[in-house]
């Protein structure tokens, strides 16, 4: 029984050993199983972050390809804009050209008129001193003939000596009153006659080039006078509508000196809403500003630049001014192409395409560029 006992109670312990390793299994499977449940949400966690940075790689690629292809547009624009800037050089180096030919036109023209001038004053002095080389070979000529025509010799029988001494005498009187025959009177007559008809021709000549040089330049000047006049009055009707869009009112003008019109200068006059009309010196700086893009509206309105860079215009401008301006460069946007350096915000709000200078490290720049249209159109595609 002792011995039942004891094992008995051997076997009690041993039991009482093995659940102790019964419990110590089970809290270290609980425990395993907790890992398990606990590295479980971890791998969802991982492969969620997983599935986020793959969109989000996914979004990178595709924000990069949008930006490489407003990079190609900028280019392309870029590419445009340098071909219209070169364009309007080579216009504006053809307009200089035609400027500085019909310059040289003019001053060869005036050149040559003066020329004509100094010729026809040269024939004319020849002129004059071949008709009195003619006048006094003519004069030596007729008295040649008056001598030979009223000389008769008398009959040498009938007369004496004496008397012969005394008609040799009468006529050496008269041959030396005479002077010094001229031989050749006839033959410079003759040479001073073809010389005063080959002169009296370039007179002539001269003559009708001058006249056709003086009605070359009344022409061109009528030309050029007519044409200034009608740009002029384009110009004008086009900058009082401008001026008035731009104020909200008022009225601008240009005016010039009518007995002068080429040569005596153009006034710009205006008068804003509430003032009286006045010369442009005696505006503040942003009725300058306005006053002054009204006039550059209204010749872009006639004759379209390829692009316009416009330099903080919008600085001195308060709201109201700075929407009207923004609605006429808008307006003006299909014919022009505008490029303005500015820190007014409702004046990028006008822009399709902002480019800005940013200085994210000490002494770097860098350019970073945004196509409004296009953030738009995201903005609107995720909402």
């Amino acid at each position: 029984l002792e011995q039942a006992r004891s094992e008995l109670e051997r076997v009690r312990r041993a039991r009482h050993e093995q659940d102790l390793v019964l419990n110590g299994l089970q809290s270290r499977i609980e425990m395993a199983q907790a890992e398990a449940v606990r590295a479980e949400r971890e791998m969802q966690d991982i492969r969620a972050r997983q599935q986020h940075v793959v969109e989000r790689l996914a979004q990178l690629k595709s924000e990069q390809e949008q930006a490489r292809q407003a990079q190609v547009e900028i280019d392309a624009r870029l590419r445009s804009a340098e071909g219209a800037l070169a364009a309007g050089q080579q216009q504006l180096e053809t307009a200089q050209s035609a400027e500085r030919e019909a310059t040289m036109a003019l001053v060869e023209c005036e050149r040559e008129v003066e020329l004509a001038r100094s010729n026809w004053e040269t024939a004319r002095l020849a002129h004059q001193e071949a008709a009195l080389r003619q006048e006094a070979a003519y004069k030596d000529y007729q008295g040649c003939d008056a001598v030979l025509e009223g000389y008769v010799p008398p009959p040498v029988e009938t007369e004496t000596m004496a008397q012969l001494a005394e008609r040799l005498e009468v006529v050496q009187q008269q041959l030396a009153r005479l002077g010094a025959v001229n031989l050749t009177a006839i033959d410079e007559y003759n040479e001073v006659a073809k010389r005063k008809q080959d002169l009296d021709a370039q007179y002539a000549d001269l003559n009708e080039a001058l006249a056709q040089l003086e009605a070359a330049m009344a022409r061109m000047d009528r030309e050029t006078r007519a044409r200034f006049r009608e740009t002029f009055d384009a110009v004008n009707a086009r900058l009082g509508s401008i001026f008035a869009q731009l104020f909200g009112g008022g009225e601008a003008m240009l005016t010039l000196d009518e007995n002068d019109a080429l040569d005596g200068g153009v006034q710009l006059m205006s008068r804003p809403p509430g003032k009286r009309i006045s010369h442009l010196s005696l505006l503040s700086g942003g009725e300058k500003a306005l006053t002054a893009v009204a006039l550059i509206f209204a010749l872009f309105s006639l004759n379209p630049a390829p692009f316009c860079i416009l330099d903080e215009l919008d600085a001195p401008l308060d709201e109201a001014n700075v929407g009207r301006f923004c609605a006429m460069v808008r307006e003006m946007a299909g014919q022009v192409q505008f490029v303005f350096i500015t820190h007014n915000k409702a004046t990028m709000e006008s822009a399709s395409q902002l480019i800005g200078v940013t200085m994210r490290e000490p002494g770097v720049s860098r350019i970073v560029s945004v196509d409004l249209d296009r953030a738009v159109q995201l903005i609107e595609s995720e909402t």
